[in-house]
C-alpha cells in the first residue's frame, strides 16, 4: 500500500501559509466526520434504522470539501494541466504562458466569486430539506472556496512575474 502524501506547499508570505493550513485542516476535519457518519449510518441499516439527517449533511460537507480542495489544489499548483506546448517553449515564453494563463483563472475566479455572492444571497430563504437550515450554507462554498483559490492564484502570479518558473514556484 502506497502513503499518498500532498506535496508541501510552496514558500509563501504568513497569511497565505495560515489561510492554506486553515484550508486543508477544514477537508481533514469535514472528511473526518464525514467517514464517521457514513459508517454510522451505514450500521443503524444492519439494524433497520436510519439517521436521516446523515446523508444531507454529508452532502452539505461533500460540496465544502470540493471547493476548498480546490483552493488547496491551487495552492500547491495540483490542478490538471495539458502542458504538450507549453513544454515546448522557451522559458521566458513559458513564463508569459504561466502568466496569461493564471491572469485568466484570476478573472474567471473572480465571476465565481461575485456571482456565487450573489447565489448566496438569493438563497437564504430557500431550506435544506431535512436539516432546515438556509441553502445560502451550503452555496457559500462557492464564493469562499473560489476566493481561497483566488488568493493562491494571485500569489503565484506575483511570483510568475518576479520570474520564478514553475519549478522554483512548486518544486519538481
Amino acid at each position: 500500500m502506497s502513503n499518498f502524501r500532498l506535496p508541501p506547499a510552496p514558500p509563501a508570505p504568513k497569511l497565505i501559509l495560515w489561510l492554506g493550513y486553515a484550508v486543508d485542516w477544514i477537508i481533514v476535519l469535514l472528511g473526518f466526520v464525514m467517514v464517521i457518519m457514513v459508517f454510522f449510518n451505514v450500521i443503524m441499516h444492519v439494524v433497520g434504522k436510519d439517521v436521516a439527517f446523515t446523508t444531507e449533511l454529508c452532502e452539505f460537507m461533500m460540496v465544502w470539501v470540493s471547493f476548498l480542495g480546490g483552493a488547496s489544489a491551487a495552492r500547491r499548483g495540483l490542478h490538471m494541466t495539458i502542458t504538450e506546448f507549453l513544454d515546448k517553449l522557451s522559458i521566458p515564453m513559458r513564463r508569459l504562458a504561466d502568466g496569461i494563463i493564471q491572469a485568466f483563472c484570476l478573472l474567471v475566479l473572480g465571476l465565481l466569486v461575485k456571482f456565487g455572492i450573489g447565489i448566496v444571497m438569493a438563497n437564504w430563504g430557500n431550506e435544506l430539506t431535512v436539516l432546515e437550515w438556509p441553502m445560502a450554507w451550503q452555496y457559500l462554498s462557492l464564493p469562499v472556496g473560489s476566493a481561497a483559490m483566488l488568493i493562491f492564484v494571485a500569489f503565484d502570479l506575483v511570483q510568475i512575474i518576479r520570474g520564478k518558473t514553475r519549478e522554483e514556484r512548486y518544486g519538481g
